[in-house]
């Protein structure tokens, strides 16, 4: 086996020409796609992956020194983007994954031939005219309860994150999510996550990008997707009807409807 494809439990499905990779966010894992995945496997190969850290992926592998910044996963990313294909490919980032994909993107962009981030933000943290959604105490709070009770913390966030108060059953299963999470990692994942600030990087931006945003998401507000939007030349903001921060999960359908859209008009 690769050493790639084990670090990063690498899972490859699908019949296209073309290859998607996906990208889970804080707490997750790949399974977190499985309501957007069959929309494209007729059309792409799919390539599932965990961060290092998350899900089945070979823990043995993180180190603190590697994962200090989110520049240690998107070094990760483009490795294994290389491992799995020899063409540009599209990727689906949620959340911090779409901030790790826009790094690695802008520093090998001939690996990535569009960007479609679910949920991103570059910084959760308010400041001069830009509203994260959070004051850089509250961030503080969040991160001492974490380190304090992972579990409890998990317990009363994850409900919060995923919102859809419709379907409960998605905040369980965050929950679980969270709960399985090696909490040092996690500890560490979350302060690297909640504390980086890559809204300086928007400039650079030069791979097509698709924004989709929630209208109601605690974490990223709708003024953040806007923010991102008019900072990347080659963007396309999209804003779906969904409470939460995981879209891709409560409302799929309209997530798949966004990403067609988008790769129609970019001639894929």
């Amino acid at each position: 086996m690769h050493p790639i494809v084990k670090r990063n439990n690498i899972h490859i499905t699908g019949s296209g020409r073309a290859t998607m990779v996906f990208a889970h966010g804080f707490g997750c894992d790949q399974t977190m796609w499985r309501s957007i995945v069959p929309a494209f496997r007729d059309h792409f190969r799919v390539v599932l992956f965990d961060l290092v850290g998350a899900g089945h992926s070979d823990l043995s592998a993180w180190n603190e020194a590697r994962y200090e910044s989110l520049d240690g996963y998107a070094s990760d990313l483009i490795e294994v983007i290389d491992a799995c294909s020899d063409q540009p490919v599209v990727h689906v980032g949620h959340s911090v994954s779409a901030i790790i994909a826009l790094l690695a993107a802008n520093e090998s962009p001939d690996r990535f031939a569009a960007n479609l981030m679910i949920a991103p933000s570059p910084s959760f943290i308010n400041d001069t005219r830009y509203v994260g959604g959070f004051e850089r105490i509250d961030i503080e709070e969040l991160l001492e309860s974490l380190d304090n009770n992972y579990l409890g913390w998990s317990s009363k966030m994850a409900p919060v994150i995923m919102g859809a108060p419709d379907q409960p059953y998605l905040s369980e299963e965050l929950t679980n999510s969270f709960c399985r999470t090696d909490p040092a990692i996690a500890r560490h994942f979350a302060r690297v996550t909640f504390l980086s600030d890559h809204r300086s990087d928007l400039q650079y931006v030069t791979t097509p990008t698709l924004i989709i945003q929630s209208d109601d998401d605690l974490l990223a507000p709708v003024g953040v997707g806007e923010f991102m939007h008019d900072r990347m030349r080659e963007s396309t903001l999209t804003v779906v009807n969904n409470v939460g921060h995981c879209p891709h999960m409560s409302v799929p359908a309209d997530c798949v409807n966004a990403m067609n859209a988008f790769l129609k008009q970019q001639g894929m």
